[in-house]
């Protein structure tokens, strides 16, 4: 799951200790978040940076929440088509977990990984939220706890 460490960062759920994700405005990522599960693991990564890359991680805490932000005029996430009675934008409760001791690079990311492995990694993606295969998970957690 993607953030730009300005708008939202690791140290800002470290600190919160709970949030919800929301602002997310792709039908396909909203898709992976509906289908997130209590206790779903998430790779936080930081995009829009220098350099991007995994820095923590974060469980899901509650799945299932409807994005307040769709009906909030004075949000930048707001969406005037969505009905209050069928909402279009579902979101899910993250709860921190860790912050890596290193960042794993997107440099890094593509030197491990192809782009059918670890989407990140594939040229123009732009997903926010995107599954990651059980085995590549755990590739994943062994590098970023690597010195």
């Amino acid at each position: 799951m993607k953030s730009e460490p300005d708008v939202y960062s690791i140290a800002d759920l470290e600190r919160d200790g709970e949030t919800i994700w929301d602002g997310v405005r792709n039908y396909q990522a909203r898709n992976f978040l509906k289908s997130m599960q209590p206790g779903d693991l998430a790779f936080f990564y930081h995009s829009n940076t220098t350099p991007p890359g995994i820095v923590g991680l974060m469980r899901v805490a509650k799945p299932d929440i409807v994005d307040p932000t769709q009906f909030d005029p004075q949000s930048k996430y707001y969406d005037a088509k969505s009905p209050q009675d069928k909402p279009r934008w579902w979101t899910v409760s993250l709860e921190f977990v860790e912050a890596f001791p290193r960042l794993v690079s997107l440099d890094e990311l593509r030197q491990t990984f192809s782009p059918d492995d670890l989407w990140v990694v594939r040229q123009g993606n732009r997903l926010s939220v995107m599954p990651v295969p059980a085995a590549i998970a755990e590739q994943l957690l062994g590098m970023a706890k690597a010195s």
